[in-house]
């Protein structure tokens, strides 16, 4: 293999293998066998266990989700939906992420890497999807950029990954006009200033929406 198509294999087996035996058996030696390398072409990239997995779930916590502007917040939060059932229902995921969440609670720089990945996809969503309904007037200015996006993904993310209720596609539509509701009556001052999700780093004026 090219050394760019071992570092692939590699990452790949590491998710398998989170999915299948969980971060504490996960081993070097499983990862290599998996993705049919040695365990120095392993080493020769990680120097453990512990970094090899946090860069890769870290890049894959943080990944930033595409979304199309559908030209309103309904919209726009119906499209999410669909793209995070979709995630969130994939068998790796629905395995890897209640195994990690339990090892966060173990383990701080577990927790500290994924929290990090997971405020910058939040700031992904506040700057696309918040910062557009915010220049289109369908949401206040001050809006609280935290709470809204805890009200946007917690829902389905209570729904897919905690309870692991049935969710069908034609719920979606509903969960996006209830919750496009509840960012309504969110649309209060933060009562606190955080200057990764402020609005004048993720909100794009008006002018530029119409650009």
């Amino acid at each position: 293999m090219l050394r760019g198509e071992i570092t692939t294999a590699i990452r790949r087996a590491v998710m398998q293998e989170l999915a299948a035996v969980g971060y504490g058996r996960l081993s070097i030696e499983a990862v290599a066998r998996r993705a049919g390398v040695s365990k120095t072409a392993i080493y020769r990239r990680w120097s453990s266990k512990l970094e090899l997995v946090l860069e890769i779930v870290s890049a894959a916590a943080g990944k930033s989700l595409p979304l199309p502007d559908t030209g309103d917040l309904r919209g726009d939060l119906e499209l999410l939906f669909m793209i995070m059932a979709r995630a969130l229902r994939h068998p790796l995921a629905a395995q890897i992420i209640p195994d990690l969440l339990a090892e966060a609670a173990r383990n701080p720089q577990i927790a500290q890497t994924l929290q990090t990945a997971l405020r910058a996809n939040q700031r992904d969503i506040a700057g696309q999807l918040l910062g557009r309904a915010i220049a289109r007037g369908e949401l206040a200015p001050d809006t609280d950029l935290d709470i809204a996006v805890d009200l946007i993904v917690g829902p389905l993310y209570w729904r897919l990954a905690v309870s692991r209720a049935p969710l069908a596609v034609e719920d979606l539509p509903r969960m996006a006009t209830a919750v496009t509701a509840a960012l309504g009556v969110a649309c209060q001052p933060a009562g606190r200033s955080e200057p990764d999700l402020t609005l004048s780093s993720v909100a794009p004026s008006a002018e530029s929406g119409r650009s």
